[in-house]
């Protein structure tokens, strides 16, 4: 069996020192226009050195792709010289820094947009309270958009980040193109299982494509996604079998599974006798590492996401306790922080839009 210890060498030449990755979580911590804080800076570096990479919550790679107030952004070039500040402080110790990039689509508003209408693939709202009805993409804007991407990708290379991580999941918009609840069009981005696709591989043509070029060494591109989508019609496990059959044989480095739970069962029936995470890691069969990912904060979870994949993303425990991957893999394990009290909400750097993060996802943890 692997070790947590034990160093991986993804396909482009960049090692992680060990198994262990930080899970890209909301902060808020940017300006009003998205560019990094002082704030947000401390935040990584104290979570960087002892983990094998950092992957850094969502940033937008064109204004009307802001998902929220105080996001992170890589949609010019001004951001250029914060963005680098902050992957020269994740690098501390040998930790990779990873961006990821995305565009929210429908799950914005007008409000954040500052009066500009929501995009997305179709014209259909999100099933949630006060979603507001999208504006369906032209095409030339799609195109416009696969463009914004690798400039995003781009910016990432020439700030020093060690790779980028392509947001498929939760439900944004390449999640969006690919989704039947999202994507009602009838031309050649949608309609059919394969054309829902066609934005998911143009995309990832063209971002692998741009760091190939590039010249850099040992950058990497990752891809995250959501295994399966509880509207009706919504992406199926079947669909997301189909994609990730596409995905491993692209020039990917790693494929990074987004669930809150690692041992989730499937909602399909056809899909619950193993866990989601053991379905999609037999359907990879080793053409690309796997990132498991959902409530590890244990070397016993560690280890169990190891049966069933190549990296282990921890999220909400590493902004409990910092040192949560030292503590493992020295054998301190006693003395993990499992809990948040606020009155050290300070020294771990957790802000308002963290805090919410947690109270979101694990608000027993919450000592208040």
């Amino acid at each position: 069996m692997t070790n947590l210890d034990e160093k991986l060498t993804f396909k482009r030449g960049l090692t992680l020192k060990n198994r262990f990755m930080m899970s890209p979580m909301t902060t808020k911590m940017s300006f009003f226009d998205g560019t990094v804080t002082n704030d947000e800076i401390n935040y990584y570096g104290l979570r960087s050195g002892e983990i094998g990479a950092v992957i850094t919550g969502a940033a937008n790679v064109q204004d009307n792709g802001k998902g929220w107030d105080g996001e992170l952004s890589i949609a010019d070039d001004k951001f250029i010289p914060g963005l680098a500040k902050l992957a020269a402080n994740i690098k501390k110790n040998g930790t990779k820094a990873i961006v990821q990039i995305f565009h929210a689509g429908r799950m914005t508003d007008s409000g954040v947009l500052h009066g500009v209408q929501p995009v997305s693939a179709s014209a259909v709202a999100a099933e949630r309270d006060n979603a507001q009805t999208p504006r369906a993409m032209e095409e030339q804007e799609i195109n416009e958009l696969i463009e914004n991407f690798k400039k995003a990708t781009k910016r990432a290379i020439q700030a020093g980040f060690d790779g980028v991580e392509l947001h498929g999941a939760n439900t944004y918009i390449i999640q969006q193109f690919f989704s039947p609840h999202s994507n009602r069009r009838n031309d050649e981005w949608g309609g059919t299982l394969e054309k829902r696709y066609k934005f998911i591989n143009d995309l990832v043509d063209g971002v692998t494509e741009v760091v190939d070029k590039s010249g850099v060494k040992n950058f990497i591109v990752g891809y995250r996604f959501s295994p399966e989508e509880y509207e009706n019609p919504g992406i199926s496990m079947d669909d997301t079998m189909f994609l990730l059959d596409k995905l491993a044989d692209k020039p990917l480095d790693y494929l990074h599974l987004s669930e809150n739970d690692f041992k989730r069962v499937s909602i399909s029936k056809d899909h619950q006798d193993k866990t989601i995470l053991e379905y999609v890691h037999d359907k990879i069969n080793g053409r690309v590492p796997l990132v498991g990912v959902g409530g590890v904060s244990s070397r016993e979870d560690a280890n169990d996401v190891l049966k069933n994949g190549e990296l282990i993303a921890v999220g909400g425990q590493m902004l409990l306790d910092p040192h949560f991957v030292v503590k493992i893999l020295s054998g301190q394990d006693s003395s993990i922080h499992h809990t948040l009290s606020l009155f050290d909400t300070d020294a771990l750097m957790i802000s308002n839009g963290v805090l919410g993060f947690l109270d979101q996802k694990m608000p027993e943890k919450i000592i208040k």
